[in-house]
């Protein structure tokens, strides 16, 4: 990112202009070795998200002005959450065009568009693209979003006093990668307390469970909340393992318990072997 390009878009007293330039300046100290930082902005700084939206302000209105909504007909439409962003169009021509246009724009900014990280696909069947088949679907910040075509019971319809059935239905669901890093946390963390008291293991496992469950609780999630359900128990079973060996049911009654798990929904659910102490 140009560093001018950024401070030029900020408008604030100088004095705070003069210490945000000196922040992105002041290089960075990796496993001992010290980097200037002539362009971009620190990676994981609790302030980069925030440069990213100043910096790209205003790519909405670039594709609004190129492809305007014709009555209640959307042309095309951009999403961007900082530096991620997808655009849904029915046309790809259109898609391609917009491709095209934020190259350009994003020029003076000093960034561009990284070939490995972009996909044009449908979101609905396979299509051929540059030589390859594109899978339907796309991730994004990381849920996958994809369309299924369904039976007239099931369908999704356009919206509109005269609303029809379109054959398809939306689904917004958890990311495969998204799943596979949440599994290696969780195992990661598994592997750090191998040895300490089960009540410590469960202390740093729930905010990470409950956090990652809350963020994808409003999508189409239960399939794979039931999938990493069985996957974490076989792990701490396997944790068991080095406390008591392949034990007996009564000497795996010292980890799992019968108990109670409030859901997001409210509701209760009873489980028979729920990874408990005895205090709770």
């Amino acid at each position: 990112m140009n560093h001018d390009y950024l401070l030029s878009k900020i408008h604030c007293p100088s004095s705070l202009k003069r210490d945000l330039k000196q922040w992105i300046k002041a290089g960075v100290l990796d496993n001992g070795v010290f980097e200037e930082t002539e362009t971009g902005t620190p990676q994981g700084g609790v302030i980069s998200p925030i440069l990213a939206n100043i910096a790209l302000l205003g790519m909405e209105r670039l594709i609004k002005s190129l492809y305007p909504n014709k009555g209640t007909v959307t042309q095309a439409n951009l999403i961007r959450y900082a530096d991620d962003f997808v655009i849904i169009s029915k046309d790809l021509g259109i898609i391609e065009q917009c491709k095209t246009a934020i190259t350009k724009w994003l020029k003076p900014v000093g960034l561009e568009i990284k070939p490995e990280k972009t996909r044009i696909c449908h979101t609905l069947k396979p299509i051929e693209y540059n030589g390859k088949t594109e899978e339907p679907g796309f991730d994004f910040i990381g849920f996958n979003i994809r369309q299924y075509p369904v039976g007239k019971y099931k369908t999704g319809k356009t919206g509109g006093a005269a609303s029809r059935l379109i054959g398809h239905k939306t689904h917004i669901k958890p990311s495969h990668k998204a799943i596979k890093a949440h599994t290696e946390a969780i195992k990661g963390v598994i592997k750090q307390h191998k040895t300490a008291p089960q009540s410590a293991l469960i202390n740093h496992l729930n905010p990470i469970i409950r956090g990652w469950s809350n963020y994808y609780s409003a999508v189409v999630s239960t399939e794979t909340f039931n999938k990493l359900d069985y996957i974490i128990w076989q792990m701490l079973r396997a944790w068991t393992v080095s406390r008591c060996g392949k034990a007996s049911h009564e000497k795996l009654r010292n980890y799992f318990r019968h108990g109670t798990i409030k859901l997001s929904n409210g509701k209760e659910r009873h489980e028979n072997w729920l990874f408990q102490t005895k205090d709770g």
